[in-house]
């Protein structure tokens, strides 16, 4: 019944985007205290704001109470995917070039640089590393169907 439920709210969140620059990420149900939690991410290839999230989240809302969706108590929150969300969509990747990711592989490794480029299936990743008590900038290639789990890592400069 979730994945049923996820599908209609992504469906319906879909009808209702500004435009094809916004996208819809992931939907999350949960329960919580005695409630369901739906949690939708919104993105967009420009980032979102907070009125573009408050938008869809009363778009949403009226179709979910006007169709009687659900007939349990729930909560709706609309969001962008923030830092803790792991990029899903290579969609992500292209808005975040020139940010710092940490790029966890099937294999078990984790990689983490300055993403220059996202091209045919591959990222380049600018990294540092340690040659002779040194750090040496090198260009590493991830293929896309290699990743496990990639977020974007905070800046504080």
């Amino acid at each position: 019944m979730m994945e049923e439920l996820k599908k209609t709210i992504t469906q319906l969140a879909e009808r209702h985007l500004q435009d094809d620059t916004y996208f819809i990420v992931d939907v999350v149900i949960k329960g919580v205290q005695g409630k369901t939690k739906i949690l939708v991410l919104l993105d967009s290839d420009q980032g979102v704001n907070i009125d573009d999230c408050a938008r869809l989240s009363r778009k949403i809302g009226g179709e979910l109470e006007e169709g009687e969706v659900l007939d349990i108590a729930y909560i709706l929150e609309v969001s962008s995917p923030g830092l803790d969300h792991p990029l899903a969509m290579e969609r992500q990747y292209f808005k975040n070039i020139g940010r710092k990711l940490r790029i966890h592989t099937m294999e078990g490794s984790v990689c983490e640089g300055t993403l220059l480029e996202f091209s045919n299936q591959v990222l380049y990743l600018e990294t540092l590393e340690k040659e002779k008590n040194k750090k040496v900038s090198k260009k590493v290639e991830v293929p896309f169907s290699t990743i496990q789990k990639a977020n974007v890592l905070a800046s504080f400069k």
